[in-house]
């Protein structure tokens, strides 16, 4: 018995490639996709109120490693000034951790959107960097651990031994988390230059040529959004981003010559320096000799009999 295989039709992704789908089909694919994306935030929100508790005591370990921050019975002592300020504190830490759980779900509903209107090398760059972000994003958030702890026991060593510092809760995790997020969007820097690099905007050796601006920069901006005066955060941000930048030149470099940039007729040259020209005169021979032109025969009559059509 033979059974008729019913063809199967173009998927919504070779639809949406190829221009076929209609403007309603793309606004009823963005609904469900943003209806899956938040389904997926509000079940990670759950999650997240359950581990509030235990992430509030993670983000409070900097300040209770450091001396004198603990009642006799061993307890770590903060400050709360309203009535519900930890229970806002753990919805609000409930909804950071939402969106981390979350997060392979709603980006994965992003990029299902935004992909079909890539070509196939534009998506296979955003592979690359998106499997580099959350590495470098991660390094920054251990090294704001590392600052916190560093920044809290040098501003409260300037209090002296006869003032006891008690921190306010909401404020001290706000400074916290403000300083994760911060160090987590400068580590990722280096992939904007590779994204100059890999588009052709910019070479590994100009890219090089930047260091000297590019580290005076890394100091001033550190300087700047980190939130704790001491100079600890700063170079510590400001160094850890100069190994980055270093690291993503080298990996420039070695794009450069896959692709086999460099090697052009100019390439060795500054913006400033003239370029070589060869002169070297050639001698003109003379052309070939043109024979005179013979006159165009009359036209001959036409028998009258015939009209010019036939």
């Amino acid at each position: 018995m033979a059974f008729a295989l019913r063809k199967r039709g173009p998927t919504k992704f070779e639809r949406a490639s190829d221009g076929s789908m209609t403007l309603i089909e793309h606004i009823r694919e963005l609904r469900n996709r943003l209806f899956r994306a938040s389904l997926a935030i509000l079940v990670g929100f759950g999650v997240g109120f359950w581990l509030a508790t235990p992430v509030r005591e993670l983000l409070q370990q900097p300040y209770c490693d450091l001396p004198g921050s603990k009642r006799a019975d061993g307890t770590c002592e903060f400050v709360q000034l309203g009535v519900a300020d930890v229970f806002l504190l753990d919805l609000k830490i409930a909804l950071w951790v939402g969106l981390i759980v979350a997060g392979p779900v709603w980006l994965y509903q992003l990029w299902a959107f935004i992909a079909p209107g890539l070509h196939r090398h534009e998506r296979k760059y955003a592979y690359f960097f998106t499997a580099i972000a959350a590495p470098l994003f991660a390094a920054g958030a251990f090294l704001a651990f590392f600052v916190v702890r560093k920044g809290l026991e040098f501003l409260i060593g300037f209090s002296g031994s006869n003032i006891d510092t008690t921190l306010e809760i909401t404020r001290y995790i706000s400074f916290v988390t403000n300083l994760i997020l911060l160090f987590g969007v400068a580590f990722e820097f280096p992939l904007v230059i590779l994204m100059l690099n890999f588009v052709g905007i910019a070479s590994g050796r100009r890219l090089l040529s930047w260091w000297r601006v590019v580290i005076f920069l890394f100091f001033a901006f550190s300087a700047v959004v980190t939130p704790t005066p001491d100079p600890f955060g700063m170079t510590a941000l400001a160094l850890c981003l100069c190994v980055l930048y270093f690291a993503a030149v080298g990996v420039a470099f070695i794009n450069d010559k896959r692709r086999g940039r460099g090697k052009e007729v100019y390439a060795g040259l500054d913006d400033d320096e003239v370029s070589p020209l060869t002169h070297e005169p050639e001698p003109v021979e003379a052309g070939a000799r043109v024979d005179a032109v013979a006159p165009v025969a009359p036209p001959q009559p036409i028998d009258s009999r015939y009209d010019d059509m036939t």
